[in-house]
């Protein structure tokens, strides 16, 4: 089912891959806006990794693994997971999960973590079943407002 399906680590993206990458956010998200200047500045950051899944060259999901030093170690924090709807259910999430936890792992992070939302239900059953675990916290955030 996901033979034909390649994960990579990518440095560039092309024309078409910013216009899918645009696509694939208004699928993650209904308040996120694309921003191809942001996208290009997240592959000369360090400390970010992108992962794309490609079928056939077609880039159909991606996953953003974020990497930083703290004093207790270093940590990672996977953000942006998201696969077009139209081939969902062959897989493709649980590579890229699976690729980012391989890099993880390669680079001796310390903890993992993402956050999903609990009405995510199948969301959460494949974070579990690749190694991720609940944890009993609150996620709390803020928000600056522009001056």
């Amino acid at each position: 089912m996901t033979d034909d399906i390649d994960i990579a680590i990518v440095g560039t993206l092309t024309n078409d891959d910013l216009r899918r990458m645009d696509e694939l956010l208004s699928q993650l998200s209904s308040t996120a806006t694309f921003d191809s200047d942001r996208v290009l500045a997240l592959l000369d950051a360090p400390g970010t990794v992108l992962f794309v899944a490609r079928d056939a060259g077609y880039m159909v999901g991606m996953a953003t693994l974020v990497i930083f030093p703290l004093v207790t170690g270093w940590r990672g924090i996977v953000e942006d997971v998201v696969v077009d709807h139209q081939v969902r259910g062959r897989g493709i999430a649980r590579l890229l999960l699976e690729a980012v936890t391989e890099e993880a792992t390669r680079r001796h992070l310390r903890t993992l973590d993402l956050t999903s939302r609990p009405s995510r239900e199948s969301a959460l059953r494949l974070y579990e079943s690749v190694g991720f675990e609940r944890r009993e916290t609150n996620v709390l955030r803020y928000m600056p407002t522009p001056e």
